[in-house]
């Protein structure tokens, strides 16, 4: 009994190493088929945007258009109505978001999706900002609203002059957000652009490639994040830049052909032009272009250590700048720099 005991206690027990785990950034593209971080991105917002008070509504317009946009789920008559337009990239709410919840409680908040951006399209040929315009006009009214103040960031910027030249009775105030509104064709031919033509725009504005969407963020922002993986470049593009590809781009052939300053109409409401004193998309010039094209009626904010995505680079002093405008301007002793008409920088 004793002999077998020993005998026992000398036999070896082999125990399965484990294995080290490994690392975390070589999972994240396999996890990545199954998980898109953009979409899930994308459903946070849907949750804030719903917990501001907004609700999604898609509008049919007619002759085959629909026009998706963020609504309040009670429009307060005590309010004025403030509609948010979006630019180029990703849907309006990722370029809005930040600034939602200190908006909501001094306005009813719209925010549309663009014609061929989220969830509003058309099966009609107009590609111009002009029947953007006309559309979003169209959706307001259908919620019953007739007045109300503009902020537009970039493209958004191009659809919302339109609204306020040709619908001036509809606009209080506008905001227009490095929107190079004041471009003309010959501008791309004299190099005040970082690309060399319409193409390179096009392919760099509406990307396909991992490669095309990290130039433009390094052209969008001062300090843009480095070393981001192709394949988390790729989710976003699969969510946000497959859709609609070839329209997208027949809208930026029709903000730039044939396009002349003599041919734009001035705007007589209260503006305030907010630009990104690094902006390498529409450089500062096309800022103060529009400063002395507008006149009097437009004051300027440079926002220094900022480029195209000033509203994502520097949410705080956006926002700051949006309310002081939107909201505190009737306050505003004359000879302070909002209610002077001339250029400030931050």
């Amino acid at each position: 009994m004793e002999m077998r005991r020993s005998k026992k206690a000398k036999v070896k027990r082999r125990y399965l190493q484990p294995q080290p785990s490994p690392p975390l950034h070589s999972m994240l593209p396999k996890i990545s088929k199954c998980f898109s971080f953009t979409a899930s991105r994308d459903w946070v917002y849907r949750q804030l945007f719903a917990a501001a008070g907004l609700r999604s509504v898609a509008t049919e317009l007619g002759e085959g258009t629909t026009m998706h946009c963020w609504v309040p789920k009670m429009h307060k008559g005590s309010k004025p109505s403030l509609v948010l337009v979006h630019g180029f990239g990703a849907n309006a709410m990722w370029q809005y978001g930040e600034h939602i919840r200190q908006l909501m409680g001094h306005f009813n908040v719209y925010v549309p999706d663009l014609i061929f951006f989220g969830e509003s399209f058309t099966t009609r040929p107009e590609r111009s900002e002009s029947f953007q315009a006309e559309c979003l006009v169209k959706m307001m009214e259908a919620h019953g609203v007739h007045r109300m103040s503009l902020v537009g960031i970039s493209y958004g910027g191009f659809v919302g002059y339109r609204v306020a030249s040709r619908f001036p009775h509809l606009v209080d105030k506008i905001v227009l957000c490095c929107a190079g509104v004041c471009l003309e064709e010959v501008d791309m031919h004299n190099g005040l652009f970082r690309v060399s033509s319409l193409d390179d725009a096009s392919r760099i504005l509406v990307p396909q490639t991992p490669d095309k969407l990290r130039e433009l963020i390094n052209l969008s922002f001062v300090r843009p994040v480095r070393g981001v993986p192709s394949w988390f470049l790729q989710d976003f593009i699969h969510v946000m830049c497959t859709v609609h590809i070839q329209e997208k781009r027949q809208l930026l052939e029709a903000i730039l052909k044939g396009r002349h300053l003599s041919d734009l109409p001035t705007i007589q409401q209260p503006t305030l032009i907010l630009w990104g004193e690094q902006d390498q998309v529409f450089p500062l010039e096309l800022g103060h272009r529009l400063k002395r094209h507008i006149g009097e009626n437009a004051k300027m904010i440079v926002i220094k250590n900022a480029g195209h995505a000033v509203n994502l680079e520097k949410p705080k002093e956006f926002s700051k700048h949006l309310k002081a405008f939107l909201i505190d301007s009737t306050k505003s002793c004359p000879t302070s720099p909002l209610a002077s008409g001339e250029d400030t920088h931050f």
